[in-house]
């Protein structure tokens, strides 16, 4: 793990990336110019699949793009192109097509409906690890123009501890961490933090947890794994916020389109709302409930 955790910042840290570099099959690796602050870069990343780590991604996307922040949403999902399903679109390029001398960056970025723009992973992610190094480094200089398109950028990775998840982790500036409630989706949780771990990874991490009844269950079941990570793997884990269980988030999946945009005023768009509140204030997630959230807390208090 650790001589990966080397190879990867050799790929990815830009403040490295004055002079060539010695390739782990030898040859040297060309020289990187080194690139001015810009996009915040956010791995949106789960322990287990179907925890709606993307559908969260999107709606993210259309949350702060409502703030006035120019969001790029990276599909780098292996290959399953989930990004495209949830807005009903198709893309003719993938993240890959970059590494081709006649595709450019504005050929390969979507742009969605709902204020969405996104880069489809496509098929052929699973072969990334196969690219040559001038490969490698066209599609870093094409990508490196989305500081000029995006304000934040939202990585939608996917989903365990592989070695394609923990690379765009790892090349990320912050990470959000999806778990439910279920007991599976804890452990797995876990085992993304213990990984982020030991490859001495120092980008802040918060926790999301989705589809949660109450307020009272998102904080038991974030205290679990704070503490679980304070105590076992000594490290801060804070918490970012949650977003309600909600009949309205099916019915947006099956019409494909999104929460925020089919369903705006229901309980789990307006906890989006709140993460995305959250992620440019820095502040802790308040979430108006409304009149859906009294009637909910009522009747669930009556038992």
């Amino acid at each position: 793990m650790e001589d990966q955790a080397t190879r990867l910042r050799k790929l990815v840290e830009r403040k490295n990336s004055d002079g060539a570099a010695e390739q782990p099959g030898g040859g040297a690796r060309p020289e990187m110019a080194a690139s001015k602050p810009g996009a915040r870069v956010i791995a949106v990343t789960s322990g287990k699949g179907g925890v709606g780590k993307t559908n969260l991604t999107v709606n993210l996307a259309i949350a702060l793009g409502k703030k006035g922040k120019r969001v790029i949403v990276v599909d780098a999902d292996l290959g399953t192109a989930n990004v495209d399903v949830l807005l009903g679109t198709s893309s003719k390029h993938t993240l890959l097509s970059l590494a081709r001398d006649d595709i450019q960056l504005e050929d390969v970025i979507v742009r969605g409906p709902y204020g969405v723009s996104y880069i489809s992973g496509g098929s052929g992610m699973e072969h990334a690890g196969e690219m040559t190094v001038m490969q490698r480094q066209m599609i870093f200089n094409k990508l490196a123009a989305c500081d000029e398109w995006a304000d934040i950028i939202l990585v939608d990775t996917g989903a365990g501890v592989g070695r394609n998840v923990l690379d765009f982790i790892m090349a990320s500036d912050e990470v959000v961490l999806v778990i439910t409630p279920e007991p599976t989706a804890l452990t797995d949780g876990y085992a993304v933090l213990k990984s982020y771990r030991q490859l001495e990874a120092t980008q802040p991490i918060r926790l999301v947890v989705n589809r949660v009844y109450d307020i009272v269950e998102s904080s038991e079941t974030a205290n679990k794994l704070i503490y679980t990570a304070e105590r076992f793997l000594h490290m801060e884990l804070k918490s970012l916020g949650f977003v309600f269980d909600d009949a309205s988030l099916m019915k947006a999946v099956r019409r494909q389109v999104p929460l925020m945009a089919a369903y705006p005023d229901s309980l789990a768009a307006r906890c989006v709302e709140a993460l995305a509140n959250s992620l440019v204030s820095g502040r802790q997630q308040q979430v108006k409930l409304g009149w859906q959230g009294f009637l909910r807390k009522f009747f669930h208090n009556m038992h």
